[in-house]
């Protein structure tokens, strides 16, 4: 099920999380990784227009190999647990421009760690069939314990008495970030996963590599 225009209400955009959640795979169903993505998103004109970049990075070297840019017209308004009607129109279209299909994507946001449970990271998991990870810079819902400050320390994210992600510390005494499920991959291989594309800062470096180019 898939809105058919993203000109929709938040009560329809609702029924669609709701119906859509139950397709996430919360296991490991992904190959080898040999090539990874990350994706961003930029606005321009106040928000009228959204541009988004898909970068794809050689795993494990984390060398630049192929970027695309997508930038249409935005249809839906920013609003708290809804992000993914407003960002993923744009964003399934840079990936569409790849011509290396990526094994596995780190989106700039949400995924199982969602009040629905289908934040970004899943809608576009569901709707590409390919692995994500949800690497969100801050919270939305839920409650961890603190965190060690020494690199790869990580704590579950807990909501309503289920782990729904983890605080990964990416590196030492800096903020942590949180890691969800996207679709098709398990929250222990997804924080490995995220911590081996984590070098020198804080963010993954698909994270960055596709902001740069968004945000140009």
């Amino acid at each position: 099920m898939r809105a058919k225009s993203w000109r929709i209400s938040t009560a329809e955009a609702r029924e669609i999380q709701l119906a859509l959640r139950d397709r996430v795979i919360t296991e490991d169903c992904l190959t080898t990784v040999r090539w990874v993505a990350g994706v961003d998103v930029g606005f321009e004109d106040r928000g009228a227009y959204a541009r988004a970049a898909a970068v794809i990075l050689r795993f494990p070297e984390l060398e630049l190999h192929e970027t695309a840019i997508a930038r249409r017209k935005t249809e839906f308004p920013y609003v708290p647990g809804f992000l993914s009607f407003r960002e993923a129109p744009v964003v399934m279209a840079a990936l569409q421009r790849l011509k290396q299909v990526p094994d596995l994507v780190l989106c700039d946001g949400q995924g199982y760690a969602h009040p629905r449970r289908f934040g970004l990271a899943c809608h576009l998991g569901v709707m590409s069939d390919l692995p994500t990870i949800g690497v969100a810079k801050s919270r939305l819902i839920g409650t961890h314990a603190a965190v060690p400050k020494r690199r790869g320390s990580r704590r579950p994210l807990v909501d309503q008495g289920e782990v729904i992600g983890a605080v990964l510390r990416t590196r030492t005494g800096v903020s942590p970030v949180f890691v969800s499920v996207g679709h098709r991959i398990s929250l222990d291989t997804a924080l490995d996963y995220v911590l081996a594309c984590c070098t020198k800062y804080r963010l993954p470096e698909t994270t960055r590599a596709a902001h740069r180019l968004a945000s140009q």
